[in-house]
C-alpha cells in the first residue's frame, strides 16, 4: 500500500479558502485543472498548495453543489495526474484507499471497503451515486482522491455518515459533470 500512496500523493494537493477551512483536491489534468468538492470552495481567495509546496492562486471554472463538485484552474504546466479507475465496477469488498490533509496533515492515508456504489438511502438530498466505504474520512480528506488497489482514483472523497462510513463521488459522476461544465476534460 506505501506504493500506491506514494504514486498517488505528487496528484493531490491542498486548498485553503481564505478562512480557516482546508480540504484536499486532485490533479485531473497536467495543465492546471483540478477537481474538488463544492463544500471546500465555498469561500473566495482560493489558494492551491501542490505537493512540491508550490502555492498557486486558484479560479473556480464550475461549482455544482448538488454533486458537491467544482474544478479549479490555477496556472501551471506539467503537473502530475492521476491514472482514473473505474467506479462503476467496484464490488463490495473491495479495498480502497482515502488520501487528503484532515485537519492539516499533510498527505494522509485512510483505508476501507466497499459496501456498495449507488444512491445513499439516507442521503436523499444528494440524488444521485455515491462510493460507500467503511472508512473513517475526516474533516480535510475532502476534495482528495479514492483510489482502488491499483493507484487509480474512483472517487472523490466527500463526507462521512456516521462513525465509519466514508462517502466519496464516484469518477463516472465527476466525467459527466466535466463533460457539462469545462471544455478540457481527462478521459
Amino acid at each position: 500500500m506505501t506504493a500506491i500512496v506514494a504514486k498517488v500523493r505528487p496528484s493531490l494537493v491542498q486548498i485553503s479558502n481564505g478562512r480557516a477551512g482546508q480540504g484536499a483536491g486532485t490533479i485531473w489534468h497536467s495543465d492546471g485543472l483540478i477537481i474538488t468538492n463544492a463544500h471546500v470552495v465555498q469561500h473566495h481567495h482560493l489558494k492551491v498548495t501542490l505537493a512540491d509546496g508550490r502555492t498557486f492562486p486558484a479560479r473556480i471554472l464550475a461549482h455544482d453543489p448538488q454533486r458537491d463538485l467544482a474544478a479549479l484552474a490555477i496556472e501551471a504546466k506539467g503537473l502530475p495526474t492521476i491514472e482514473l479507475g473505474n467506479s462503476q465496477r467496484l464490488l463490495p469488498g473491495e479495498w480502497l484507499l482515502g488520501i487528503g490533509h484532515p485537519w492539516g496533515v499533510p498527505g494522509a492515508v485512510t483505508a476501507g471497503s466497499v459496501i456498495t456504489v449507488g444512491p445513499h438511502p439516507e442521503m436523499r438530498f444528494y440524488g444521485g451515486d455515491l462510493i460507500q466505504v467503511d472508512m473513517h474520512l475526516r474533516p480535510g480528506h475532502s476534495g482528495g482522491p479514492m483510489v482502488d488497489g491499483r493507484g487509480r482514483v474512483v472517487g472523490i472523497n466527500t463526507m462521512i455518515n456516521g462513525p465509519n462510513v466514508g462517502l466519496a463521488v464516484p469518477v463516472h459522476v465527476v466525467k459527466a459533470f466535466l463533460q457539462e461544465n469545462v471544455t478540457v476534460s481527462k478521459q
